[in-house]
């Protein structure tokens, strides 16, 4: 964290904050703004400007913004503002993701519909970012719970049921009691739900709807390789929950009957190795091997229940392993042995096949188990033929070679593992195969507020799709939101009974709904052309602004939003709708603001009202707080004390610029260093160094803190010179460059007071429109730099010298030096290394 400068909190507390009023200035020109809707809204397409796409993740919509909302818009805004100043035509839009469970929720606690309690709080809401001063363009707002935008999920919806990418099944599935409601995979965090964090997570056997995400498995995760403006930490996060395993699948037959198992494996190499099987407690075959043996059902039912317990607890990795055997035998398909069945607690039915082949000598997990049970234990794999002392298990592959492994004995591992997989196909037994972490996108949900799923069943024709031009499917007002098991809509007969489609005969809709990630996959598409009541939106529009330039928001959803809107991305470009694969160029993550120890939210009941720290210090000073007092990738620790500081701070620069303006409302602004007096030199080079810092953070690191601690030391240049300009050793000319330069770089973080003095300092227009100042490199040049002097490597002194002073002058200073020239006293200069800019070294002998 950045602390504000003594020298600048300690002088501003001497102000008079009466003058600087942002409870007067802020609204008056937020009122002008507002009246001009062209000022935040982007430019044709034919503008002739680059354009640029700047987007924060759109908020749901609980009715009150805190700082850690403000955090994030607020790197956005100044970010679409210093755009702007850069010449380019800038999309900057907001809305709302207004479907989900906690509308719901609240109208079952408020008695309020949820349509009306989300509505009033979008109003809310979007009142307290204008108070802000965000630079949204409003014409572009999406509501994701209006029948406008949700039309087009179920659209889409069609058309992935038309190319096998909607499906329905029965399926396990994760159920959350507290929300009544099925969870998708990336919902269950440590077994509990990611919205109830001390409610854990049951599973169900129901018929849902998912979305065939794992057709793009592949390319999801090879896209990630260039990516290069996402954080690493998001794209390790994705490649780990795709998690693709290459191997091969191998059939083993169960002795005596006709059922086989299938396996997985990454290791087919060690094959011979294998010395019994184990299943997961629930796989199919498991149920039937204790159909007739009851010992072994409650055996199993044990293990399943302690599964339960384990991964709600998330201690899965953490269970002694132990297992059972089942009485029953399978053939290796390689060395035709017959391996003994087991059911074993550390193997998961859902992970994989639900089955292992286990070879204890070559896995940690399996020597474990087979020396628990005594099992056989063969050492398959070596470093080299010729190795009889192996410690086991060894787990090498790279540099291995296979050993008593039949006619592959001898061959490198990595290299039988591709011919014994096609030995295994050939014989009709195996195959080379991969697999994948990442299931299928399961999207029912049992609510009501949410998008519709448009189908209909018909007794006689089956499931069918609705008919585009019957869309959309709309949710009814009237309902009663009981909190009880299953969809809500269900209760409701005149939503299900319908007409079928094909046949004309009565059918029931599907009473289950979206999740409501399906609304913000999207959403950022429809910004392009959130009017269009014809498709989702516009291609052209579309391949115009994408991929986004420079999306905003949280980690937390590195799974989630960000994983669920790149397929979607990669649907709707196979759909036709788009060109580009990924929908954003940049991503930036932004760190949490933390009070009291934990994150700021409802929740926890930590939050801090904007609406009480504007109202105390103003709108530019609680947004130059949360971009000032940390990096904003870092988290920030909220502290009001650092808003009151920074509201010090700009009333000390409305202060300056008030108490100069009137000598500078006139005049040329356009200054060199050739007849500056050496306090107008160095507060010249201050503005231009500060240009030159500025600019370099908003082209790359985004260390706004810094940006902000530049200005600051500035100001303070400004204030140690201001009796120079007092009396006139400071020209107005120079003043007036200063204060021009230093009101346009105040325009991205603290907007309303920088229009202020913009008007103030006798310009016209918009500030944020007004041209970038641009660093002159001959004006930030330093007249004298210093260089630190060493002797054998160790600092002896540092020099001041002419920045342009070359390698022989540099030498001949640092031997001047007082202490250098002690320090080399009867010594033997052996060689003398000067790096302009940078040291010098004297290397000597004696």
């Amino acid at each position: 964290m950045i602390v504000m400068p003594d020298e600048i909190i300690s002088a501003s507390q001497t102000d008079e904050p009466k003058r600087y009023a942002p409870h007067e200035i802020e609204p008056k020109w937020q009122a002008a703004w507002d009246a001009d809707p062209a000022l935040y809204a982007a430019e044709p397409h034919s503008s002739g400007k680059p354009k640029y796409y700047v987007l924060e993740m759109l908020p749901y919509p609980s009715g009150k913004l805190h700082m850690g909302h403000v955090r994030n818009y607020s790197i956005g805004d100044a970010l679409a503002r210093y755009q702007w100043m850069n010449g380019f035509n800038v999309l900057h839009p907001m809305g709302w993701d207004s479907f989900g469970l906690p509308a719901e929720n609240a109208a079952i606690k408020n008695k309020t519909a949820p349509r009306e309690w989300t509505l009033n709080n979008i109003a809310e809401m979007r009142k307290q970012m204008q108070r802000m001063g965000l630079s949204y363009d409003w014409a572009r707002e999406v509501t994701t719970c209006l029948p406008e935008y949700y039309r087009w999920n179920q659209w889409i919806f069609l058309e992935m049921l038309k190319r096998d990418l909607a499906f329905r099944r029965k399926s396990k599935v994760n159920w959350c009691p507290s929300c009544n409601t099925v969870l998708a995979n990336e919902q269950v965090v440590s077994g509990c739900c990611w919205r109830h964090e001390d409610v854990l997570v049951e599973q169900r056997d129901l018929t849902q709807w998912f979305f065939r995400i794992t057709k793009y498995a592949d390319e999801l995760l090879d896209g990630l390789d260039s990516m290069e403006g996402w954080p690493d930490k998001v794209r390790t996060m994705q490649r780990n929950w795709i998690g693709r395993s290459e191997g091969a699948e191998v059939q083993f037959h169960v002795t005596g009957t006709q059922d086989t198992i299938t396996v997985f494996t990454t290791r087919i190499d060690t094959i011979f190795g294998a010395t019994s099987i184990q299943l997961a407690p629930e796989h199919a075959l498991a149920k039937v091997f204790a159909a007739g043996d009851a010992q072994l059902g409650e055996a199993l039912d044990a293990m399943v229940a302690e599964q339960k317990t384990a991964r709600d607890t998330d201690m899965l990795g953490e269970l002694p392993k132990h297992g059972v055997f089942t009485g029953k035998y399978a053939t290796n398909p390689f060395t035709g042995e017959q391996m003994p069945i087991w059911c074993a607690n550390y193997i998961l039915a859902d992970y994989g096949t639900g089955a292992i082949m286990s070879v204890p000598a070559h896995d940690e997990r399996d020597f474990e188990f087979a020396t628990k049970y005594d099992l056989p234990i063969k050492r398959v794999v070596a470093p080299n033929l010729d190795t009889d002392d192996l410690a086991l298990p060894y787990t090498g592959k790279a540099e291995a070679v296979l050993i008593d492994s039949g006619e592959w004995t001898g061959e490198a591992a990595l290299e039988a593992q591709e011919k014994m997989a096609k030995y295994a196909e050939a014989n009709g037994f195996g195959k080379a195969t991969t697999t994948y972490r990442l299931k299928d996108w399961g999207v029912s949900r049992q609510r009501y507020w949410g998008t519709p799923i448009p189908v209909v069943y018909c007794d006689k024709c089956g499931m069918q799709p609705v008919p585009e031009d019957q869309l959309p499917v709309l949710l009814p007002d009237n309902i009663d939101l009981a909190d009880v098991d299953g969809s809500p809509l269900g209760r409701v007969p005149e939503f299900v009974n319908t007409t079928c489609p094909q046949c004309d005969g009565p059918a029931r809709r599907e009473t289950d709904t979206m999740d409501t990630f399906v609304d913000s996959s999207w959403y950022f598409y429809r910004y392009t052309d959130a009017k269009n009541d014809k498709a989702p939106f516009a291609s052209e529009a579309a391949n115009y602004w994408f991929p986004i330039d420079q999306y905003i928001g949280g980690v937390e959803h590195a799974i989630l939003h960000l994983i669920y809107s790149r397929y979607w991305t990669k649907v709707m470009r196979d759909i036709g709708l788009i060109n580009n694969s990924e929908p954003a160029k940049r991503l930036f993550t932004q760190g949490m603001v933390i009070k009291n120890g934990a994150k700021m939210s409802k929740s926890k009941g930590n939050v801090v009202s904007p609406d009480d720290m504007i109202a105390k210090y103003g709108a530019d000073a609680t947004r130059m707080y949360s971009l000032f007092a940390a990096p904003p990738d870092r988290d920030l620790e909220w502290q009001e004390e650092g808003v009151a500081g920074v509201y010090r701070f700009l009333s000390r620069i409305h202060r300056l610029a008030t108490k100069y303006a009137p000598a500078m409302r006139a005049g040329e602004h356009t200054v060199t260093m050739e007849g500056l007096s050496t306090d107008g030199q160095k507060l010249l080079r201050t503005v231009h160094q500060t240009i030159a810092k500025l600019t370099q953070d908003f082209s790359g690191r985004w260390h706004f803190n810094t940006c902000i601690a530049s200005i600051m030391i500035l100001v303070n240049e400004i204030v140690t010179n201001e009796a120079a300009m007092d009396n006139g050793d400071i020209s107005p000319a120079t003043q007036r460059e200063v204060f021009r330069v230093l009101t346009l770089m105040l325009a991205p973080f603290a907007p309303f007071l920088a229009q202020e003095l913009w008007t103030e300092l006798g310009h016209d227009g918009v500030v944020f429109r007004q041209p970038w100042p641009k660093a002159d490199a001959e004006l930030a040049r330093e007249n004298e730099i210093e260089i630190p002097v060493q002797v054998n490597g160790k600092l002896v002194a540092v020099i001041k010298i002419a920045a342009e002073a070359d390698v022989e002058a540099i030498k001949a200073a640092a031997h001047a030096n007082e202490k250098v020239a002690a320090r080399l006293a009867d010594k033997q200069i052996v060689k003398v290394v000067a790096v302009p800019g940078k040291l010098v070294n004297f290397v000597v002998k004696g």
